[in-house]
């Protein structure tokens, strides 16, 4: 998931360089044969037999264990490896080792056959989200309507995998799942908590993998979610220009572009905020919403510019936003119907006593503080998950595929975030994203984002997709709407049509 941690201050909700690798990671050494362990490597003046500094940290070797999953229609057999991959940085010190979960489909061609890289968000989120909640070959339920802390927490086979056409590779940034720092100083720290950084070491992860794997031949795709919308085009840029790999598609999940700010973010976030109340009435689609759209794109647009020293256009524009989104005219007068979802949040169901999801607004859940103006306190939305998809992620890599490394799992790390380097200025990836689709012509690009994602809304993608050069249009490049939250894929008939959607790409 997750913008657990998206930057310390405000999210940037309108949407919205890579230096060389070789600087920042030093691609592994040869390894040393027989006695150094698996993704390590013997330093100067250390003999086999010597543990180094950093061997007290290090993670179990890869475990592959063969699997079989029965499924509606078909029976899928597949090698599942656990393992890590360890980076070096440019004097040959070991800085992590990063964590990830593969599946390779049995029997097929290596050569044709397209394999995909998944990473999720915050920065401080593991690959979990997208892992157990949506397109590895077990899943566990995570529509935050139905599932508490306390859900029986195994995961069972998804039949919405997208193993039958996609092998699946799921990483794990330093900080997050098991990956870790295994260096004694300062300076890994600094480098892979930064935007740039992180992305090196992503690239460089990918690159590995695929050729320890033999996989250099496969049509290769990645999926990025939330913070993954700045990952994602700066690892394929960084994956063309840098390490000689191509990527033939790049699929955006609920994607963060830009966090730019600007008063666009209250056009951005109008749409999700009208389907939110309209859910509460009956299902709704983007189609729903078209009448909201246009306002937002014009009249709301052509008032929010005016500013609030034009008396006539605010009072005319926060009653007709408070008419749309349900939220009481007097709040919204107050606001000057430029109310951001925090305000959003604690109002709509405030007479209620209850308090809409963060990550999935059309989630009602039990406000601890209902008559307080103060800062919310927890998200309906996505708290609830958290429990059961830690528990259900452990017990898949130990107990299902043998491998057991010590410490905890981390699958939402806070820490990640607050010591972030997000750089000078605001991080956005939408140079690289121009980039990338310049520079490989037959590239495709999907988005997809929930009507209900307050965090990363849809229509901010909107707006900034539309600004993209007329060789980033359709066919290559496609936005995808569906009912749900930020992990709109937790509803049953969109991860059945995001599944159809990303298929019907890779072919």
């Amino acid at each position: 998931m997750h913008l657990a941690a998206l930057r310390r201050t405000s999210l940037a909700l309108i949407l919205f360089a890579c230096g060389g690798i070789e600087s920042a990671l030093a691609a592994d050494p040869p390894p040393v044969q027989v006695t150094t362990p698996p993704g390590q490597k013997a330093g100067a003046g250390q003999t086999p037999s010597m543990p180094s500094p950093a061997e007290p940290h290090r993670l179990p070797p890869d475990s592959s264990t063969a699997q079989t999953l029965e499924l509606p229609g078909r029976t899928l057999s597949f090698v599942a490896t656990a393992g890590s991959i360890r980076l070096f940085d440019d004097k040959g010190e070991p800085q992590a080792d990063i964590a990830y979960t593969a599946y390779q489909l049995d029997g097929a061609d290596r050569g044709s056959r397209p394999v995909t890289f998944f990473f999720n968000g915050g920065p401080g989120s593991s690959s979990a989200w997208l892992h157990l909640g949506n397109a590895g070959p077990w899943r566990l339920p995570i529509n935050a309507d139905e599932v508490t802390p306390s859900t029986f927490p195994e995961a069972r086979p998804n039949a919405e995998t997208w193993l039958d056409f996609t092998d699946l590779v799921f990483l794990d940034p330093v900080g997050t799942g098991y990956s870790r720092f295994v260096g004694t100083g300062d300076d890994a720290r600094k480098q892979l908590y930064s935007v740039d950084g992180d992305v090196n070491a992503l690239a460089l992860v990918v690159r590995r993998w695929l050729e320890t794997h033999a996989r250099l031949l496969s049509p290769k795709y990645i999926v990025g979610e939330s913070y993954g919308g700045i990952r994602g085009p700066k690892v394929v840029h960084q994956l063309q220009t840098q390490q000689g790999i191509g990527i033939k598609g790049l699929i955006m999940v609920s994607p963060l572009f830009d966090y730019s700010t600007s008063v666009l973010r209250y056009v951005a976030t109008l749409p999700s905020y009208v389907a939110t109340l309209r859910e509460a009435e009956g299902p709704v689609k983007r189609s729903d919403l078209a009448d909201v759209e246009a306002y937002a794109r014009s009249e709301f647009l052509v008032d929010l510019i005016k500013g609030q020293a034009d008396n006539e256009a605010t009072t005319r524009l926060a009653d007709k936003v408070a008419a749309l989104t349900g939220i009481d005219q007097a709040v919204s007068r107050r606001l000057a119907g430029r109310f951001g979802r925090t305000e959003f949040r604690r109002e709509l169901e405030r007479k209620n006593g209850k308090l809409i999801g963060n990550y999935d607004a059309s989630v009602r859940g039990l406000n601890p503080y209902p008559d307080s103006d103060s800062p919310l306190s927890g998200d309906p939305s996505s708290d609830t998950l958290l429990a059961p998809l830690t528990s259900a992620t452990v017990d898949l890599l130990t107990r299902k595929l043998n491998w057991r490394p010590d410490g905890s799992y981390e699958l939402l790390n806070r820490a990640v975030g607050r010591a972030w380097d997000f750089g000078r200025g605001s991080p956005e990836s939408l140079s690289q994203l121009r980039q990338i689709l310049a520079t490989d012509r037959k590239m495709k690009l999907l988005v997809a984002h929930g009507l209900f994602d307050l965090v990363t809304p849809y229509f901010a993608s909107q707006i900034v997709l539309d600004q993209l050069p007329p060789f980033a249009s359709a066919p290559r490049l496609k936005l995808v709407v569906y009912p749900g939250g930020h992990m709109f894929y937790s509803r049953d008939t969109s991860r059945q049509a995001f599944r159809a959607e990303v298929e019907a790409m890779m072919k």
